[in-house]
């Protein structure tokens, strides 16, 4: 999800005829890499700087309309980070520090557990809309009003708060979503665009209003806006669903709906808020260990690593988050390594005050679980960012970087070798002497094997 600060979507009222977006153009400096060489450690901070600027559809305008009116807060969804980490596949280091590497891993991704759902601003919104009947005067393009919908009562409400939404009760719920599910199949784009976020509301806080949606048959309707040619009704749908796939039963009725392709398809082409949802209605669905496959073969990685590099801090937050469920599953660690997810991290992890250098660790440390992963993060320059990381890094993120460095190096005598000459012996001492017990305990562990490189002749093929 997004944040206030993050979120830079510039919108329409509703009723007023939408602008096309116009992309924003994104320079990145080449620079030269090479894969040895304490230099590296110079110019890695460079590469991968914060950039806010997003993909398709995103303006811009540098400030929010009153329409857009964003209140996000720090997460998307309750993640039950316990559950997050105890699902985790920790196969990846044949050493038992591989267990504790991953017994805190909820501790790197805590700042997205704060709150339960989408918390978008909806209400502001909502409680500003214009008439529906302007928005119907737009769309026929000739001044005529179209014919009004036969749900107009409640879809062309101009002030509809979270107070009226969450104050529906139960027997009068169902009529409404009886309601807004029949303007989800209006020819009107305003009326669909209306009814998505009035499902997106009422999906957002209460748990019975959830189930009562799912059972209502509204999420394949939804699931059919995802690829709606107007973003703001696509936003309103994809964040309709996120809210919805935080109730269990939920879940397989989106997966059934064939929403997973659609959920990728916005990942790729919506809103930059669009984009964050879609990552993290994933990232819900993910939750179920037998969908992890089915989205990273549906495509899901590529635009992730996208959203990793050209993102908002939020974005790159919540691709970060994604990439952590998904890479549990050796397939998706294989995709995300093929799709260049590894530069990037590697630029996260000296990217030190972002609050994504931890997070980015983490991952490296899944990814460092294959052969291509470990390559890639020495091709990357990997050792000298994460040897920079031991040095500076907080008390946590030393635990990661020497967890990581531990995996690259535990079969690889060449990489010892590079460990070596990126100055990796000083810091690690200093760590195996005032770090915490973990680091103590891997820092330990990583100069035994260094120690015994050096009774063995160094070789440095592959």
């Amino acid at each position: 999800m997004v944040s206030v600060g993050d979120s830079s979507s510039s919108r329409s009222p509703l009723g007023r005829n939408i602008c096309t977006q116009g992309s924003a153009s994104t320079s990145t400096a080449k620079n030269d890499r090479h894969t040895t060489g304490r230099s590296m450690r110079t110019i890695r901070s460079n590469f991968y700087q914060n950039d806010d600027s997003s993909c398709s559809f995103t303006s811009s305008v540098p400030q929010r309309s009153g329409y857009v009116s964003e209140n996000l807060t720090e997460s998307v969804i309750d993640m039950r980070l316990g559950q997050l980490a105890s699902k985790s596949n920790a196969k990846s280091v044949k050493s038992d520090s591989e267990t504790e590497g991953f017994l805190d891993i909820s501790q790197a991704f805590s700042d997205f557990s704060a709150c339960s759902s989408d918390i978008s601003g909806e209400l502001q919104r909502l409680a500003t809309l214009p008439s529906l009947e302007n928005a119907l005067v737009n769309e026929s393009g000739n001044g005529a009003v179209c014919e009004p919908e036969p749900c107009q009562g409640f879809l062309q409400r101009e002030n509809f708060s979270t107070e009226i939404i969450e104050s529906i009760s139960p027997e009068d719920l169902q009529p409404t979503v009886k309601i807004c599910i029949d303007g989800l199949q209006s020819p009107s784009i305003a009326v669909k665009r209306s009814a998505a976020a009035k499902l997106r509301l009422l999906a957002k806080n209460r748990v019975d209003n959830r189930e009562s949606i799912g059972e209502s048959g509204a999420i394949p309707a939804l699931t059919s806006l995802l690829r709606n040619t107007d973003p703001w009704t696509q936003e309103h749908a994809v964040t309709a669903l996120l809210n919805l796939s935080l109730f269990e039963a939920n879940k397989d009725r989106i997966i059934n709906a064939g929403a997973i392709k659609s959920l990728v398809y916005v990942l790729k082409t919506g809103t930059e808020t669009s984009k964050q949802n879609a990552a993290c209605a994933l990232l819900s669905l993910a939750l179920i260990e037998e969908n992890k496959a089915s989205i990273g073969a549906c495509g899901a990685i590529p635009p992730l690593v996208s959203l990793l590099i050209n993102g908002s801090n939020r974005g790159k937050k919540d691709a970060l988050t994604t990439f952590y469920k998904l890479c549990s599953a050796r397939q998706n660690k294989e995709r995300a390594v093929s799709a260049g997810a590894v530069r990037p991290l590697v630029g996260m992890v000296g990217e030190q005050g972002t609050g994504m250098e931890e997070k980015a660790m983490v991952v490296l440390s899944s990814l460092a679980g294959i052969e291509e992963g470990r390559e890639a993060i020495v091709e990357e320059g990997g050792i000298a960012a994460l040897v920079e990381a031991i040095e500076d890094g907080s008390t946590k993120g030393k635990e990661f970087a020497v967890l990581t460095l531990l995996q690259v190096c535990a079969d690889s005598i060449r990489n010892r070798g590079l460990l070596v000459r990126e100055g990796g012996i000083p810091p690690l001492v200093a760590l195996s002497q005032t770090g915490s017990a973990k680091a103590k305990h891997k820092a330990e562990t990583l100069l035994r094997y260094l120690r015994e490189s050096r009774q063995e002749p160094l070789c440095f093929s592959p």
